[in-house]
């Protein structure tokens, strides 16, 4: 049987504890990353939209790098794509940068807890990590 293993990043933002989820769960060689928004420390949403989706994007890097991996598939959820949509692509061009990109999918919902944007990932953890 696979050990399952909870991996969290350092500076961890409150949700987790509040929330009771761990921030991934390392199964073999998969790497199964819980949805990231663009929280503060303290578990509030950054109120600023660009700001939300970038830090949303630090919150999954350190959870991804915590866990020995980088970016791989990622599907992100938004309350608002049409109106949201090019601030998000924008982000993403700064944070995933040249090919080969990752696999995406974008999914619209109605409802995120109080914030307008989140990041979902499986990624494969590399054979030296």
């Amino acid at each position: 049987m696979t050990q399952r293993e909870a991996i969290f990043p350092a500076n961890r933002h409150s949700l987790y504890a509040q929330h009771r989820y761990s921030a991934a769960i390392r199964s073999g060689d998969l790497l199964f990353v819980s949805g990231q928004v663009g929280s503060r420390a303290d578990g509030s949403p950054e109120p600023d939209f660009e700001q939300q989706v970038a830090l949303a994007f630090d919150n999954l890097k350190a959870v991804l790098r915590a866990g020995g991996c980088g970016l791989q598939d990622v599907t992100t959820f938004h309350t608002d794509p049409a109106n949201q949509f090019e601030t998000i692509m924008a982000v993403r061009e700064r944070v995933i940068g040249d090919a080969p990109y990752p696999n995406w999918t974008a999914v619209g919902v109605t409802w995120l807890a109080g914030f307008d944007f989140e990041i979902k990932a499986i990624a494969r953890v590399p054979q030296a990590a």
